[in-house]
């Protein structure tokens, strides 16, 4: 692509977006990152200061990642829960984002097998399918059971209130993940849904109960907040499904109605280095008090494959997705200088997320605006990602560490 067209499409990232009802600033959005600023699932200062940070520093919109829908939804004990007592917490975080002119997401999800906390009377967790659960290696949870017609039903009542708690709390948007390995992702994956009823088989059919929930929270709040899907285009893995697949689930997700798609990849436990890009390498991890999440981080030292990072390195797979529907997209996947970023808007994505460079620097798209710089002073090493297990929450290395004292505090303290 020549430079002219590169330069011309710079500042389409700037310009408005509409994404269903809810219309943006610029195409710019925070890419949901686990901060660890949530104890005991209750949105931290810490938290607040973070979105705060980012929608000073020029954001379209932040998103809250993984706000969970119940309490065994959780992965981990430090996950927001969406309930009553965290909304004056929540609601904290969305007037601060707000008073800088930006929008809030908050992610909704549900965690299934994925998860290191025993559910409520069962030391099995639900997932699509029942049997051996290789996540539970770890937690001593080793199986895992397959979901009844009544759990789908209560699963997705549960969805539906969270999305009506977070329109409640002010948020403009909610993201469904349905990515990454958590419970609708075990759905979508031919890897974890071994089905053999009208949820299972066919594409479509693993579709089927993603499908349902969108269109429950779409029927409940899609009026007022923008809906959101958050998907693994590629898994990343043998036995996974690839991008040609990943372009099926956008035109099911687009019948259905999302209002836009947000394009990652990778899966946690199989291939997390497809999510990221690039390795975890060993000088850049940190320690972690908790034995369950040490011993993860060492199994993934061992296991995950060496991989150099590249910009733009999951843009082949999502060209597949814009070449198969009209509806918005969101690019995610190493664009963070104005370069990259403008190739970006020239391939015809609709907005750009971004998570580690925006935690490095929080101001990076007032600063690409302003003309103070072209790239991003993140070298994707990766040790954010571990640091949301720190005292203080994710932070970059190359800046101020996580503030312990804020991380205990509630937002709306």
């Amino acid at each position: 692509m020549h430079d002219n067209a590169l330069r011309g499409a710079e500042p389409t990232a700037f310009q408005p977006l509409r994404i269903g009802p809810l219309t943006l600033r610029n195409r710019f959005i925070k890419a949901a990152t686990n901060e660890g600023m949530s104890p005991a699932g209750v949105p931290s200062k810490g938290l607040l200061r973070l979105h705060e940070a980012l929608a000073a520093g020029g954001v379209g919109m932040t998103t809250l990642a993984y706000c969970a829908v119940s309490a065994d939804g959780r992965t981990l004990p430090n996950q927001i829960l969406l309930d009553e007592p965290t909304q004056p917490h929540l609601r904290a975080i969305t007037d601060a984002v707000h008073r800088h002119g930006a929008a809030a997401s908050a992610q909704i999800t549900h965690g299934g097998c994925f998860t290191f906390l025993p559910p409520a009377g069962s030391r099995r967790p639900l997932s699509s399918s029942g049997g051996f659960n290789k996540v539970g290696i770890m937690s001593g949870m080793l199986f895992k059971q397959a979901m009844t017609d009544a759990d789908l039903e209560r699963v997705a009542g549960e969805f539906v209130r969270g999305a009506r708690l977070a329109r409640e709390a002010g948020f403009d948007a909610v993201e469904l993940h349905m990515g990454h390995g958590y419970l609708l992702s075990q759905f979508v994956s031919p890897l974890y849904n071994r089905r053999r009823d009208q949820y299972g088989g066919s594409l479509e059919n693993r579709l089927r109960f993603p499908a349902l929930v969108l269109r429950r929270v779409l029927d409940a709040v899609g009026k007022d907040l923008a809906v959101l899907c958050k998907y693994s285009i590629t898994e990343g893995v043998r036995g996974g499904h690839d991008a040609d697949d990943g372009a099926a689930v956008a035109r099911i997700l687009e019948r259905e109605g999302a209002h836009l798609l947000v394009l990652s990849a990778g899966m946690n436990v199989e291939s997390i280095t497809t999510m990221f890009g690039s390795s975890f390498p060993k000088e850049n991890r940190v320690s972690s008090a908790n034995p369950l999440i040490a011993a993860a981080m060492a199994v993934q030292r061992l296991t995950e494959p060496k991989v150099e990072f590249r910009e733009l390195y999951l843009l082949e797979h999502a060209r597949k997705v814009r070449a198969a529907v009209r509806m918005p997209l969101a690019y995610l996947g190493g664009a963070r200088g104005l370069e990259g970023i403008g190739r970006v808007m020239a391939e015809g994505f609709d907005a750009v997320a971004m998570g580690r460079a925006l935690i490095a620097e929080p101001d990076h798209v007032a600063k690409l605006r302003g003309g103070a710089e072209r790239d991003s002073i993140c070298t994707s090493c990766n040790r954010c990602v571990a640091m949301m297990y720190s005292p203080g929450g994710t932070s970059c290395v190359l800046g101020q560490p996580g503030d312990a004292l804020l991380n205990r505090l509630g937002a709306a303290s």
